[in-house]
């Protein structure tokens, strides 16, 4: 009954389009990228990322938009299912597969609950065409063929991209083909990703790239040059991401499809260059730019929404705008429904990421973020791929030196906190933990409270360690990679070093 009534209501918006009355749907989906753009009043790139900035002017902007994960493949699990990552079991990063991207045997596949459909199966359903130009990276086995309408695409299989499932099986290799493939008349929905925060300033236009030293260090990182080029390297790549946008804007305004095309821009997670930022939990993990624009009466250009989104509310409202009924098992809400009520807070989570073994989970409320360490004895800066990165390499190199701040010391080489609460307010760095003060008892309580109910209604599955038998396949990816080789291994990876040679 509810879907038959959103199906009409959401129809009888679209009724003065034309021809075809459904509205194609685009999401521009970003890697690693941080909002650190002019609509986003950041002071380094305010008037350098004129592309997103018009988008944000043309649609409706929102300014706190957090994902469910702060890493790639379990953010992207969850917003494909628009479930949270940690009720499907799609939470450890990079899950249910083997080395060199292989299919792992049927008996150690991750699968989602029966009668769970992603949201280019249930577009393909409803009529549309699907496609993804770019990564799908989703922690369970699914036969690429059901999800989207177009093939892949041969040269790409040996790519970075190519951690879809399996390089050698087509079906779970990515494409490049795009609304170019749709038959004329029939509704699209498509994705298409931008290499964002991981271009670096691969795209930043001529004469617009900053230098090494431009952007001033957060007071979490000691002053280094590696380090301060790192961080540079980020802001650089969001003006990068602004000229990816303008060309795929341009594109489908130079095919004819952009009138009658919603488009969402959004991110994973954010900064790729800041290990302090992807993968963890603070605002700069999970903290994203979001906005959207198209021809629909909710889309009124120039509208600012402030209010708290999680990323799975994307999900939803791409549904929505299509006229596709929302299912109820959907975490997400329909940003424009018109009994819209605005979240209270919103919970993200970090489990395994690579080979580091991690549990966090973060409550971030109108004032406020809590996070939960389950892990407070394994340091923020534990053995990690970007170990042999010249930014981690100057941080370890202060370390040894003697040449850390007392914070800075503690907080990346020290015993975590089990809680962290901050006041964003006054704290925008999260750097004063309030946990241990009486004046923010109440507060502390709160949002403990908050984080307990909703692994309880989630059924949040970190609250179980990941078993041997599927914690083997990134034991065997990593196993001969110096970076793993070297590194003091979590302990649940001594099983497989003390089994015999075959």
């Amino acid at each position: 009954m509810r879907g038959s009534l959103l199906i009409a209501f959401v129809g009888s918006l679209f009724g003065s389009l034309g021809a075809q009355e459904r509205p194609n749907i685009l999401w521009i989906f970003s890697e690693d990228l941080s909002p650190y753009m002019g609509c986003y009043d950041d002071p380094i790139n305010k008037g350098q990322t004129p592309a997103i900035d018009q988008f944000a002017k043309d649609g409706v902007l929102f300014k706190r938009a957090y994902m469910p994960a702060p890493v790639c493949s379990a953010c992207r699990s969850a917003m494909i299912t628009g479930v949270y990552q940690t009720t499907t079991g799609t939470h450890q990063h990079r899950s249910s597969r083997g080395p060199d991207g292989k299919v792992v045997p049927e008996e150690d596949r991750i699968h989602l609950p029966e009668g769970m459909k992603t949201v280019p199966e249930l577009f393909r359903e409803a009529g549309y065409f699907t496609f993804n130009a770019g990564k799908d990276d989703y922690n369970f086995h699914y036969d690429r063929r059901a999800l989207y309408s177009v093939g892949t695409s041969a040269k790409y299989e040996l790519g970075m991209n190519g951690w879809q499932g399996n390089k050698a099986d087509p079906i779970n290799t990515f494409t490049e083909h795009t609304w170019t493939e749709c038959p004329e008349g029939e509704p699209w929905f498509g994705q298409i990703m931008i290499w964002g925060g991981k271009a670096n300033a691969r795209h930043v236009r001529k004469g617009e790239k900053l230098a090494k030293d431009e952007v001033p260090l957060p007071p979490y990182f000691p002053k280094a040059p590696e380090l301060q080029a790192a961080w540079t390297a980020h802001y650089n790549a969001a003006r990068g991401a602004d000229k990816q946008v303008e060309d795929i804007l341009a594109q489908l305004e130079k095919d004819g499809e952009l009138e009658n095309t919603i488009v969402f821009f959004f991110s994973d997670h954010g900064n790729n260059q800041s290990f302090r930022h992807k993968q963890f939990c603070y605002e700069g993990g999970v903290h994203v730019p979001l906005m959207v624009q198209g021809e629909h009466p909710a889309l009124k250009a120039g509208t600012v929404r402030d209010e708290l989104v999680l990323g799975l509310d994307i999900s939803a409202t791409t549904l929505a705008l299509a006229g596709i009924a929302v299912p109820d098992y959907f975490h997400g809400r329909d940003l424009f429904a018109t009994d819209h009520e605005p979240r209270d807070y919103v919970v993200s989570a970090r489990d395994r990421c690579d080979y580091t073994i991690d549990r966090i989970r973060t409550v971030r409320t109108e004032k406020y973020r809590y996070l939960r360490n389950y892990y407070p004895e394994r340091t923020l800066l534990q053995p990690q791929y970007r170990d042999n990165s010249p930014a981690v390499k100057d941080l370890k190199r202060l370390h040894q030196e003697g040449k850390l701040t007392a914070y800075q010391e503690k907080h990346w080489f020290g015993v975590r906190p089990e809680e962290e609460l901050y006041d964003l307010s006054a704290d925008p760095h999260q750097i004063n933990n309030l946990a241990d003060d009486p004046e923010f008892a109440a507060e502390l309580k709160r949002h403990r409270e908050i984080l307990d109910d909703w692994i309880k209604e989630s059924g949040d599955k970190g609250e179980q360690p990941e078993s041997a038998k599927s914690l083997r396949p990134t034991y065997e990816l990593w196993k001969d990679n110096p970076i793993f080789k070297n590194a003091v291994v979590n302990p649940e990876y001594l099983q497989f070093l003390k089994e015999p040679e075959q």
